[in-house]
């Protein structure tokens, strides 16, 4: 008896909890429909007003997205800098070294740095060789009381007091991109064509010198280039005619000599090593003793290398860079604290102002924003495609080009959400901001469809005149609305929230974008598509659609 009476008493509780939640759940919904019913009766009877505001609110948004700063992929938080610490070539391996150890010892002086791990130069085997005079920083590093573009800043600044240092800093991915689109890992690259590579470095330095204080600019460098020794041996073709040397024999004696030959290889103790042949190094470290050298002539006398050579000593450059066979020197800049697509805009400004570039030398800019602006035209391609395909769909449901045009007004109704929520961040577009504007093109017009499917139900089924139907289709339409807006807002709120997350940059401008254009859309979709559909359509009188047409609908 006791066991009976207290399921009796929980169940009882249970039930009456019930009925007064679905009591309070009720009452909720009848106040929002009562708020919703009064503002929309008030709109209905101010049209002009309403439809005036919204579009110059869609005017000013349109204008603020053509004022947004624009960026190819928004900045990474990826725990780690690699920092790129370069000196002139031709210094030594020990003064690199110390140069390199003082900058590991800057970084950690900094409290979140808590290791750093360091590569001097780069073997000429490797993908991406390096000479000596650079290293490359791996240094990780955990936040807790400063921002990270305040940690940036510490590192520059104190990296800077190194003497004869060019310093770039970026990420370990970041880095990588930059180096895949320009060459240079570096958010731009200026590549400056010519021909004498002394006049390019001139004209390098006056580039760098015209653009240095434009904001937002940081790690700007130069290409290093400098003269170095060299030793020419140019052979006379006179002098090997008589002595009957051919060119070919000529350049394999000179590259056995002094660079080596495999022949063979060796094999001790199971390692295997190579058997080079060439002259022993205290014959050909000085100059005078190249020139000594003994070459073989064709009928088997042996001569001095001078007497068909000229060997003397020169200088020339340390390195060669070509591309698209043309000699280049690259002019290198990061971006902080600024978007992408100004900086760039600035510094071509600024450039054809400033300096005049001989005939025959020209630039050409590179880096993410070159990527930028390539990708923005295939996505204005496939936004315009996506809007097309979707208005085809709409007509195929609807079978009405008026309709489907008044759904296609939650596009624009979007958009003023989606720009303005970017304006309020990070006041930049970027590439995954764009996809967020074409995602939020087809998750607008949902609201669109579900008013004007249950007008046309309203008006085909129950005979209800077009002015009736938009009244009470709205009211039936506002929660299934809200909630189909609800459930895509709260999903995307811990995205948008969470953009300074590592891993969380690239959905973080994607789900503001689309949470804000879901705002707008749903807020307006409720007050414009039913002032709308009334122009449209005549005011009292019922839709008559043929049986045919409603079978089809059906």
């Amino acid at each position: 008896l006791t066991v009976t009476q207290v399921l009796s008493s929980y169940l009882l509780g249970r039930d009456k909890k019930k009925e007064q939640k679905e009591s309070s759940d009720s009452f909720v919904a009848r106040k929002m429909k009562q708020w919703y019913g009064a503002a929309l009766a008030f709109v209905l009877g101010h049209k002009k007003i309403v439809l005036g505001s919204t579009i110059g609110l869609f005017v000013v948004a349109l204008v603020c997205f053509f004022t947004l700063g624009r960026s190819f992929l928004p900045p990474f938080n990826e725990g780690s800098f690699t920092i790129n610490i370069s000196s002139l070539p031709g210094i030594s391996l020990e003064e690199s070294d110390k140069m390199g150890h003082r900058a590991e010892e800057l970084l950690l002086s900094i409290p979140e740095i808590q290791t750093v791990a360091r590569k001097t130069g780069r073997a000429e085997l490797d993908e991406h060789a390096l000479g000596v005079n650079v290293s490359e920083i791996e240094a990780p590093f955990e936040l807790k009381e400063r921002s990270r573009s305040e940690l940036v800043a510490e590192v520059r600044e104190k990296l800077g007091t190194i003497v004869g240092a060019n310093v770039e800093i970026g990420q370990p991915i970041s880095h990588r991109i930059d180096a895949m689109l320009s060459g240079t890992k570096a958010n731009i690259a200026i590549k400056l064509f010519g021909d004498d590579l002394n006049r390019m470095f001139t004209l390098g330095n006056e580039i760098k010198g015209a653009i240095q204080d434009i904001p937002g600019i940081a790690d700007l460098n130069v290409e290093q280039q400098i003269e170095r020794p060299q030793l020419i041996i140019s052979p006379k073709r006179e002098m090997l005619a008589k002595f009957g040397i051919s060119l070919p024999e000529f350049s394999e004696f000179v590259n056995v000599c002094l660079a080596g030959e495999t022949v063979s290889q060796v094999y001790e103790k199971g390692k295997s090593f190579d058997l080079t042949v060439r002259v022993r190094d205290d014959l050909r470290d000085e100059m005078e003793k190249i020139r000594n050298l003994m070459i073989d002539t064709s009928d088997g006398k042996k001569i001095p290398l001078n007497y068909i050579a000229e060997v003397r000593s020169a200088m020339g450059p340390n390195t060669i860079s070509r591309e698209n066979v043309k000699r280049k020197i690259v002019i290198s800049a990061n971006v902080a604290d600024r978007d992408l697509r100004s900086v760039v805009n600035d510094i071509q400004a600024r450039v054809d102002k400033d300096i005049k570039l001989p005939e025959g030398y020209h630039l050409e800019y590179g880096g993410q924003f070159e990527s930028e602006q390539a990708a923005s035209r295939t996505l204005l391609l496939t936004s315009l495609m996506s809007i097309a395909v979707i208005f085809l769909l709409l007509y195929h449901e609807f079978r009405s080009v008026k309709e489907s045009a008044i759904i296609l007004i939650n596009l624009p109704l979007a958009l003023i959400g989606g720009v303005f929520a970017l304006l309020m961040t990070t006041g930049e577009v970027s590439i995954p901001a764009i996809i967020g504007f074409i995602s939020l093109f087809g998750i607008a017009t949902r609201n669109g469809m579900l008013l004007i499917s249950h007008y046309n139900h309203l008006q085909q089924e129950e005979g209800i005149n077009v002015y009736d139907s938009v009244i009470r289709g709205s009211m039936d339409r506002l929660n299934p609305i809200l909630m189909t807006a609800l459930s895509s807002a709260l999903a995307l709120i811990p995205l948008a929230l969470g953009g300074d997350l590592p891993g969380n940059e690239i959905q973080s401008p994607m789900a503001k974008v689309i949470l804000g254009g879901l705002l707008t859309s749903t807020f307006l979709n409720g007050f414009i598509i039913p002032i709308v559909y009334l122009m449209m359509h005549p005011k009292k009188q019922p839709l008559t659609i043929s049986n045919n047409e409603t079978n089809s609908h059906i």
